[in-house]
């Protein structure tokens, strides 16, 4: 079964990583790097990508003449999509412990984040009769 793991961060413009020191930011680094290594390595990991910061964020809708029509940045959201990971297993279970193992990242001083990490099943594809 897949499930995507989702990392939010809190809104209010840039990502807060970017004031940490920089031993902070690269002891996160390293966390993340081993993280989808060993998901790799267990055959677990589909994906896994990092985003671009809140303030590079915008909404997209197709105007009526089907042009796009942007609106953002958010600055006053109160959180944002960071990052996320495909993964394939088991079952549920197995998809919240690897979320909780990501939210534990370290962060300023190498205390753990624990942030709240999204856990939802990917489906495979709508009902043959979806009415």
């Amino acid at each position: 079964m897949k499930y995507m793991m989702m990392m939010n961060t809190p809104g209010g413009g840039p990502y807060q990583v970017g004031q940490w020191a920089p031993k902070d930011l690269h002891a996160h680094i390293a966390f993340m790097k081993g993280f989808a290594e060993r998901l790799t390595a267990s055959g677990e990991l589909v994906a896994a990508e990092g985003l671009a910061g809140p303030d590079q964020a915008r909404l997209v809708r197709a105007g009526k003449n089907g042009q796009p029509i942007t609106d953002g940045v958010f600055p006053e959201s109160k959180e944002f999509l960071a990052g996320y990971w495909i993964v394939d297993v088991s079952g549920p279970e197995r998809a919240y412990e690897l979320a909780a193992q990501a939210s534990a990242a370290p962060g300023p001083g190498g205390e753990p984040l624990n942030m709240a990490i999204e856990v939802r099943q990917v489906m495979c594809a709508p009902p043959p009769d979806p009415l």
